[in-house]
């Protein structure tokens, strides 16, 4: 399941434009499914200032530890504090409640670079 409204990144975030100039940041089904069961959640703290591409924190999962990218520069405006005190809602509902945080985005042109539903299900089947 790969919702169609929503942009992708190459490290298996998925975008949501909440506003002009704010993004909510998830991971996707393709990658809970590749995690297992999540059992650490580390987020960015609202205020923090991130890269595009650079890291901002974890998923820690029975099989492995993988990081978080920030898919666009801008500031932390908010974070899925719930997500941390349950982590399993990255699996149970990665596109719902497992959000993780939310940015407001320095330059919204870059949202047009996302990858759009097909071109990221291209590269789940690679």
């Amino acid at each position: 399941m790969i919702p169609e409204e929503l942009r992708y990144t190459d490290e298996h975030e998925w975008v949501a434009t909440k506003s002009e100039v704010i993004i909510r940041v998830g991971i996707t089904e393709y990658a809970q499914s590749q995690l297992g069961d999540v059992v650490f959640v580390q987020l960015p703290e609202v205020g923090d200032r991130v890269d595009a591409g650079a890291p901002v924190g974890e998923v820690e999962s029975t099989k492995s530890v993988s990081e978080i990218y920030a898919p666009v520069a801008g500031e932390v405006v908010a974070v899925n504090d719930p997500v941390v005190d349950q982590p399993e809602l990255l699996n149970s509902d990665p596109y719902g409640e497992g959000w993780l945080f939310e940015i407001t985005v320095d330059d919204p042109d870059v949202l047009d670079a996302l990858l759009d539903a097909d071109a990221y299900q291209a590269i789940t089947e690679a």
